[in-house]
């Protein structure tokens, strides 16, 4: 893994040769000039309610408390803040131990302090009392200083790629034109948009409807403890981020608020045999509709409830008009089912998941790929 990384002084002196910023904890007080720092940057910020929830309601943090961080900040000798850092504290279990896991949030900063991001980094990795530091949102631009940290690639997915299917073409032929400032002319969208049908119909990939019944769930309900209590008893050996009921119930509480949320679930009676969880995350900059797979877990370990959950989120997008289901990351199966089933794919700028762990022993086990089973679940990226 390599030893802690020698992470020199950022700055001698403000950007006018003034005192150095300092860093120090962030605090629920800092919202305001944190909302307004993420969104100048371009970062959509969350509303107080639902930012103070990641920690407030985390059933991990209230746990931990008091001692563990939101986060950090870098704040100028008039306290202005220039840089943040959110820290969030997220359950795992592997071979019937308990895993605490931290992942960041909104790493930002102002221009002429982004070599703090060093420091911010340095100081959630680090972090003592944390076994395991998880990021699957990298960006390109963070690529470069998250280097020196020598965190490897999650062995499972391709976190590089996206495959997709197309629910609405014309409207994902739109959003196609308008991400390439291209006029949006009607023969032009008919003609993109028939070319992408056209694809998919002659396409040997096919999702098999399997002989069961998928219904939707309107929230996390006694099952979910019951499912995982059997899941994490059938495979003592994975790495999985803990998914009782008050976990997902707190992880995607507001996604749910919001209608951003379904929930296909697969039973044998009163128990859960399999479920899947699919976010509406568009991308309004060019009017894409898009919702995401964010989960799959099936008591077996295995897919074959897969395709009958993926036909019923297809269905459901073209129902609501969305333009595109997409699973980012590949993660079922090293990414050979969505290979298999999914008719598009694309790159992404960069890798985005990667990891650290701090206990040695651990840190041996985690590179076998076997023991990992990662989904969008995992660090920051649905919440």
């Amino acid at each position: 893994m390599g030893g802690k990384p020698n992470v020199t002084p950022f700055i001698k002196s403000g950007p006018s040769g003034g005192r150095r910023p300092s860093l120090r904890e962030a605090r629920f007080e800092d919202y305001e000039q944190i909302f307004s720092l993420e969104s100048r940057y371009g970062l959509d910020p969350k509303h107080y309610e639902e930012w103070s929830h990641l920690w407030r309601e985390n059933p991990l943090y209230r746990e931990l408390q008091p001692g563990w961080p939101i986060g950090w900040v870098i704040e100028t000798e008039n306290k202005q803040i220039v840089g943040s850092m959110g820290n969030i504290p997220l359950p795992y279990e592997f071979e019937g131990k308990r895993i605490v896991a931290a992942s960041g949030r909104a790493l930002v900063a102002e221009p002429a302090y982004r070599s703090a991001a060093l420091l911010l980094l340095d100081r959630l990795i680090n972090q003592p009392g944390v076994d395991l530091y998880l990021n699957n949102t990298m960006s390109q631009e963070a690529a470069s200083s998250f280097s020196m940290f020598e965190c490897p690639r999650v062995p499972v997915g391709i976190w590089n790629e996206s495959a997709f299917w197309i629910t609405h073409y014309r409207g994902f032929a739109q959003s196609v034109l308008i991400k390439k400032h291209y006029p949006l002319i009607r023969p032009l969208i008919y003609a993109l948009a028939t070319v992408a049908r056209l694809k998919d119909a002659l396409s040997a990939n096919r999702l098999h409807p399997g002989d069961v019944e998928v219904k939707a769930c309107a929230g996390f309900d006694e099952r979910f403890d019951s499912f995982w209590s059997r899941l994490k008893r059938n495979h003592p050996h994975v790495l999985l981020a803990v998914r009782t009921r008050d976990v997902l119930d707190w992880h995607f509480r507001y996604a749910l608020r919001q209608n951003r949320l379904w929930i296909a679930t697969i039973a044998d009676g009163p128990d859960l045999l399999a479920y899947a969880v699919f976010r509406r995350s568009d991308i309004r900059t060019f009017g894409l509709k898009r919702v995401q797979l964010v989960d799959f877990q099936s008591l077996d370990g295995g897919t074959a409830l897969l395709q009958p959950m993926l036909r019923w989120g297809l269905r459901k997008c073209r129902e609501e008009g969305v333009h595109m289901l997409e699973n980012i990351g590949r993660w079922l199966e090293h990414g050979e089912v969505m290979r298999t089933v999914a008719p598009h794919q694309r790159k992404l700028s960069t890798w985005t998941f990667f990891y650290r762990a701090n206990n040695p022993r651990l840190a041996q086990s985690l590179r076998d790929p076997h023991v990992w089973a990662p989904s969008l679940f995992d660090g920051d990226a649905s919440l």
